[in-house]
C-alpha cells in the first residue's frame, strides 16, 4: 500500500498521507511522492483543485526523525526541498484538511495552502528549535507576516502548540468543521466549478507580493537547516526525542 494515497474525482485530486500507524511522519519516498503528484496536478489541465489530507487520526508528526538523521537533506536537489519547492510554485487552488497533530512541515505547509479547514482535533506545532532546528518552508517569512513578530516568535521560540480556535484567529485556517476532509472537499468542487485561467490568475496576483522573497527566503532556511541537522545540538536534540518515543 502506497504511503501517498493519489485519488481523482472528477477534476479534483486529493493527495492522503497514508502512515497511520507512524502518525502520518514524513520520508524521503513520502515527499517524492508528494512532489511527483503535484507536478503532475500543475500540468493536468483537467485538474481544477488539490485536497492535501491525511489517513488516520492525525495530519502528519512532522519529518520522520530516524530517516532524517540517516539520509539528512543537504542540497537543493533533495526530495524536501523539492517538495517545498513544488508548493511554492503550485499554480492551482491547493486545499488542505487537517485533524489531530500537524507538526514541523505539517503545520508550515498550510501557509502555502489556499484554503485549509481543520477538525476540532486538530493540534498544530513547529518545534524546530525543539531539535536544534529552524523553521523551515519560508514559515519564517510567512508566519510572522501573518500573525505579527511577536506571537510568532513566541511560538518558534517555545515550540508550543495550539489549537484550531487559535489557528482560525490567528488566520492560519479558513473554517473548523467536524468532517474536515468533507468540508474541504466542497469547498475545492465549489472552486473547479469556477472559471479556471481566471483561478490560476486569482492566486499568482494573490501570491505575487511575496513569491521571490519568500523563494528567497526557503533557500537560506534550507541552508541554515541543513547544516544545523548534522550539528550535535541536533543529534544530542534527536536522541533526547527518540529516547522518550514509547514513554509514558
Amino acid at each position: 500500500m502506497s504511503e501517498i494515497l493519489t485519488t481523482r474525482a472528477g477534476d479534483i485530486l486529493t493527495l492522503s498521507f497514508n502512515r497511520p500507524a507512524k502518525m502520518n511522519a514524513l520520508t524521503r519516498e513520502m515527499y517524492a511522492s508528494l512532489t511527483h503528484g503535484l507536478n503532475e496536478a500543475a500540468g493536468d489541465f483537467g485538474i481544477r483543485a488539490v485536497v492535501l489530507t491525511s489517513e488516520g487520526d492525525h495530519f502528519t508528526a512532522g519529518n520522520d526523525i530516524a530517516d532524517f538523521m540517516a539520509n539528512p537533506p543537504s542540497s537543493d536537489s533533495s526530495e524536501v526541498a523539492q517538495f517545498l519547492a513544488s508548493l511554492l510554485n503550485f499554480p492551482k487552488p491547493l486545499i488542505a484538511a487537517v485533524k489531530g497533530n500537524a507538526i514541523g512541515v505539517g503545520t508550515t505547509m498550510l501557509l502555502h495552502c489556499d484554503v485549509v479547514v481543520a477538525a476540532p482535533s486538530a493540534n498544530f506545532s513547529m518545534p524546530f528549535t525543539s531539535l536544534g532546528l529552524v523553521p523551515e518552508a519560508g514559515s519564517s517569512f510567512l508566519f510572522p507576516q501573518l500573525v505579527g513578530y511577536q506571537r510568532a516568535a513566541k511560538i518558534f521560540m517555545t515550540g508550543e502548540s495550539f489549537g484550531p480556535d487559535a489557528a482560525l484567529e490567528m488566520g492560519l485556517i479558513a473554517e473548523i468543521d467536524s468532517d474536515a476532509v468533507a468540508a474541504a472537499t466542497r469547498i475545492a468542487q465549489h472552486i473547479a466549478e469556477q472559471p479556471p485561467q481566471a483561478i490560476i490568475n486569482t492566486k499568482a496576483l494573490l501570491k505575487a507580493k511575496n513569491h521571490d522573497a519568500v523563494a528567497a527566503v526557503m533557500k537560506a532556511e534550507f541552508e541554515i537547516f541543513a547544516m544545523a541537522l548534522q550539528s550535535d545540538e541536533a543529534m544530542q536534540a534527536f536522541m533526547k526525542f527518540m529516547s522518550k518515543k514509547g514513554k509514558p
